[in-house]
């Protein structure tokens, strides 16, 4: 893979309603806060940036897979997300032009890969095993709306990404991303 073209730095603090602060290059870009409710549930989330605009994550009615949707404080609809199948760990991903895959990494660790359908990996997010930190690297031009609702998502779903995978757990065209023609 390529070098990362943005990184992105996580620190997570709380345990009921955790605050993952997000640094780009040593500054602090904001807070992404998740809600629980009384069940333990997370129920939506909210990105107070310290300069642009609010963003809000909502669970939608779903009884066995867990959805979400991504909206502006204008209540503009930015993107959703859907798990086709109960015990299935890849997340669906739609922002209205494109659609997209979150998948766990290869190998053993904790995190997640952004997989856009014509282009290959987005993005890579990588938690540490014992550290409440994560590394988020984007390889391609990513709107900062997609990349924080992947991220949430993947916090949600954390321990699902635990387990070891391989390549040969993908469909063979999230095995090797498009490369761009060279010039």
């Amino acid at each position: 893979m390529s070098e990362p073209i943005t990184t992105y730095q996580t620190e997570v603090s709380g345990l009921w309603s955790p605050r993952h602060v997000f640094h780009e290059a040593g500054q602090r870009l904001g807070v992404l806060s998740m809600v629980r409710n009384r069940a333990g549930m997370v129920v939506g989330g909210r990105w107070n940036p310290e300069s642009g605009e609010v963003l809000h994550f909502r669970r939608e009615p779903g009884l066995l897979r867990p959805q979400f949707s991504v909206w502006s404080e204008a209540r503009e609809w930015l993107g959703s997300s859907d798990r086709c199948h109960y015990f299935q760990r890849r997340l669906d991903l739609w922002t209205g032009g494109k659609p997209y895959r979150l998948v766990p990494l290869t190998g053993l660790g904790r995190g997640w890969r952004l997989i856009a359908s014509r282009t290959g990996e987005s993005l890579r997010i990588e938690h540490g095993l014992l550290r409440r930190r994560a590394s988020v690297r984007v390889y391609r031009k990513t709107e900062l709306e997609l990349i924080l609702f992947a991220y949430f998502l993947g916090a949600i779903a954390l321990n699902q990404s635990l387990p070891p995978t391989s390549l040969d757990d993908l469909p063979e065209a999230d095995q090797e991303p498009a490369r761009a023609p060279q010039p």
